[in-house]
């Protein structure tokens, strides 16, 4: 094995597991309250579980907002006290929610949600513009499928098998992250900057002020506005099945660490996927087979959805294709497709903007499907109203991802009057790809 191929594997590890490891852990410091269910409670007349989602994701959205700012004009010097500060003030805020009384405790989620939204933004700017940026992202992408699981895994287990009092175990689980997180954020600031062939390869990656951000958008704005509104989608059906597994699907009978287990199969099978995809050369190729593998998932997951009962399937196995399909889409944008979408159009900013932004949108989109279940279908037991809201959601979801993908395939190389043929031929430069 040459010099460079050992460099270039020992900086994986480094760069790739400390982003890994560091974005697992955010999820430990915001996901443990949903293994507890807080029966016979309530907020403001509104059912207690679905109010800490309600208002924890509250917090999210207005950080995630405020993110589209802040992420991507963000400063590398001004990195590392960001991180520490989001942490700090999210376990901060998991004591508080132990400390008060209940069910006023519940603001307290606000303001972990709100210490949160920007962290994946951040840690993916330590791995962007970089060669290795397909393998790095979606080694540190792995952390979303798997993490959420593993932080339910941990809060059930506290409940269940140690008695830890479900409004303390949180601030528990989240003090042990704090730690590890406070060490990680050392050493991903230690990672050196991109060189001068990974900047030529990839695009240099700069902070984005508000008119170049308006730009970019209205440059690609059909794509853009396609893809926003298909993430929305994705995303609300991943945050409804993660934040309400326990009540769509009988998990008594289950393990604690069930959820985990079947996450890590669901990992293994979409870092293999991934790394496959990032192999490709050819930045136009691999946003293609991107839209390719999330249409074939979303399809995948509404056909389930619509013969749940004629298909019969058991709780470990429904779990394992929902997880597989949600994440396969969502994992899609969040780690390869705007890297490679950035530097195929050669766009002067960074991958932060595009996915903070989505997240926005998909998170809004979360909190009102949660205040409707609410307000207007209180009834529906939720695993209705979970199969019910994938086909209709998954259906539309298909339909955007499908213009995108017409998008892509034609886009400026047909205006210019070159047909199929200057497509074909497009598929082969995708370094000359104008919009």
């Amino acid at each position: 094995m040459s010099k460079q191929k050992v460099s270039n594997a020992l900086f994986i590890v480094w760069a790739g597991g400390a982003a890994l490891v560091s974005y697992a852990l955010v999820y430990a410091l915001r996901k443990p309250f949903t293994a507890a269910t807080f029966e016979g409670l309530e907020f403001l007349g509104m059912d207690y579980k679905t109010a800490t989602s309600i208002v924890q994701i509250a917090g999210y959205v207005l950080s995630k907002l405020l993110g589209i700012k802040l992420v991507s004009e963000l400063q590398r010097r001004h990195r590392l006290p960001f991180l520490i500060g989001s942490v700090a003030m999210a376990e901060l805020s998991l004591l508080a929610f132990g400390l008060l009384p209940v069910p006023w405790n519940i603001v307290a989620l606000f303001f972990n949600g709100l210490s949160l939204g920007c962290m994946w933004g951040v840690i993916f700017s330590y791995l962007e513009g970089r060669r290795l940026s397909g393998v790095l992202a979606s080694v540190m992408g792995m952390s979303i499928a798997c993490s959420s699981a593993l932080a339910k895994s941990a809060g059930l287990y506290l409940i269940r098998d140690l008695g830890v009092d479900p409004f303390w175990m949180p601030a528990i689980i989240g003090g042990v992250a704090f730690v590890l997180l406070v060490v990680l954020a050392f050493a991903l600031n230690a990672l050196p900057d991109p060189s001068a062939e990974d900047r030529a390869a990839c695009a240099e990656r700069v902070p984005m002020d508000g008119r170049q951000r308006r730009q970019i958008f209205l440059r690609f704005a059909p794509l853009l506005t396609m893809l926003f509104a298909a993430n929305l989608f994705v995303t609300v059906i991943r945050d409804i099945k993660e934040d309400f597994l326990v009540n769509i699907v009988d998990t008594s009978q289950l393990s604690a660490w069930a959820f985990s287990g079947v996450d890590a199969v669901v990992t293994a099978i979409i870092l293999l996927l991934f790394l496959a995809v990032s192999l490709i050369r050819s930045h136009l190729n691999v946003l293609c087979t991107l839209l390719v593998l999330v249409l074939v998932s979303m399809f995948a997951l509404v056909y389930v959805a619509w013969n749940y009962d004629w298909l019969a399937l058991s709780p470990l196995a429904w779990l394992f294709v929902q997880s597989l399909g949600v994440y396969t889409a969502f994992l899609s944008f969040q780690t390869l497709f705007f890297e490679r979408f950035v530097a195929c159009y050669h766009i002067r900013g960074n991958v932060g903007f595009f996915i903070v932004t989505i997240d926005f949108i998909g998170y809004v989109g979360t909190v009102g499907v949660l205040v409707f279940k609410e307000l207007f279908a209180g009834e529906l037991d939720w695993l209705a109203f979970y199969n019910s809201m994938v086909v209709w959601l998954g259906l539309a979801s298909c339909l955007l991802f499908a213009g995108s993908l017409l998008w892509l395939a034609r886009g400026r190389s047909l205006t210019l009057g070159g047909g199929w043929k200057r497509c074909a031929a497009v598929w082969e430069e995708p370094d000359t790809v104008t919009a």
